[in-house]
């Protein structure tokens, strides 16, 4: 681990690569002490395509945009230093992260089903389940900024969802996130539709609501049905 860090520190020397390089090192020799290098591996490559994902959409929108960062425990994130000027463009940089994320479980899904590989499927399946849980309809994760093209108020719905998965699996990091979607939830029930600024920043066309509208509930819904079939097929693997 002390290697490890002092790679970090050089890494650091080259700036934004290096910044994504080194705390990707940091969270791959964090993740692989726990499960190993293989599912370390898959995991943390799972999580640089997701936030790439957001990234791209980002640069496509010619908005300012940081190189993805890695925390161990916690995940990763890029830094919008330019903000969204509207909800749709939000919605679609937010989408592009699960959406690319998931397209890279279904890649090792195919492969773990084609080697037949225990480890494979185990990698896959923190693929789907945690771009399902970032499809929550609640700020700041990607379904809440997803679902405010809607209205903030759904972020409403989803605050009881994260409640509920915090009281049955109790986990520091949704912890963290629940304690920084409290002030979103709270702008949320505050939520005026026709004040000024709400009707600059929320007024998409309807066909937009209606098109991330239906993204939304298909990507969660796909990502539900894979959660749940992935988890089985390791459940039965594990009987043999």
């Amino acid at each position: 681990m002390i290697r490890t860090l002092l790679l970090l520190v050089g890494f650091l020397k080259f700036g934004k690569i290096g910044l994504t390089g080194g705390t990707m090192l940091l969270s791959l020799a964090t993740y692989a002490l726990i499960f190993g290098w293989g599912y370390a591996a898959g995991f943390v490559l799972l999580l640089l395509m997701h936030e790439m994902g957001h990234y791209i959409a980002a640069k496509r929108r010619g908005l300012d945009v940081g190189a993805p960062t890695f925390i161990p425990f916690i995940g990763a994130w890029i830094e919008l230093k330019q903000q969204p000027m509207d909800v749709e463009t939000e919605a679609y940089v937010a989408f592009a992260g699960p959406f690319i994320g998931t397209l890279g479980a279904f890649v090792v899904y195919f492969w773990a089903r084609e080697v037949d590989s225990r480890l494979l499927l185990a990698v896959a399946y923190s693929g789907f389940f945690l771009n399902l849980i970032n499809l929550l309809p609640v700020s700041p994760l990607d379904g809440g900024r997803i679902t405010a093209i809607l209205s903030p108020k759904v972020w409403l719905l989803g605050a009881p969802i994260m409640l509920g998965l915090l009281l049955w699996r109790p986990s520091p990091v949704l912890l963290l996130v629940a304690l920084i979607a409290a002030p979103q939830v709270l702008k949320a029930w505050r939520h005026d539709p026709n004040s000024p600024e709400a009707l600059a920043y929320y007024n998409a066309p309807l066909e937009a609501r209606i098109e991330y509208g239906v993204l939304y509930l298909g990507l969660t819904a796909l990502l539900a049905i894979m959660t749940y079939s992935v988890h089985g097929m390791l459940e039965g693997t594990r009987a043999f």
